[in-house]
């Protein structure tokens, strides 16, 4: 099972945004759901230097990565279930990506492919910052 899989998973918020503090209690519920991950909450306004050109147009955002290499990056509902359901899925998707040595590319996630160079910035950068 791929439980040993450790993830980096980050929340792009704006503390003006309501729909990012009212997710800020689920994002934390995730966090005792799903432990020996490591979460991050980003303010997009405050941490602009660590966001770079990651264009956020809905909150909340999440960005899942595995080794610096993006799994998922983009809006969620504002539901535990939903966002539990989707660490799951990412955390077999890194496992199975390690094991083969293909990482998702940005084709296979719909996201447009400058928009995945920026999350994959971010994605190694939370990597490294854990190291």
């Amino acid at each position: 099972m791929s439980s040993a899989v450790q993830l980096d998973i980050a929340c792009l918020c704006a503390d003006w945004c309501g729909t990012c503090r009212e997710y800020a209690d689920t994002f934390a519920a995730l966090q005792q759901a799903l432990p020996g991950h490591r979460y991050r909450w980003i303010d997009i306004e405050d941490e602009s230097d660590l966001v770079g050109d990651v264009d956020v147009e809905t909150f909340p955002t999440l960005l899942v990565a595995a080794q610096g290499h993006v799994l998922f990056a983009g809006p969620v509902l504002p539901r535990l279930a939903d966002a539990q359901r989707l660490v799951e899925v990412q955390q077999s998707r890194a496992a199975e990506a390690m094991t083969s040595g293909r990482w998702p590319a940005a084709t296979a996630q719909g996201v447009p492919a400058d928009q995945w160079v920026a999350f994959s910035a971010v994605a190694l950068s939370l990597a490294r910052a854990e190291d």
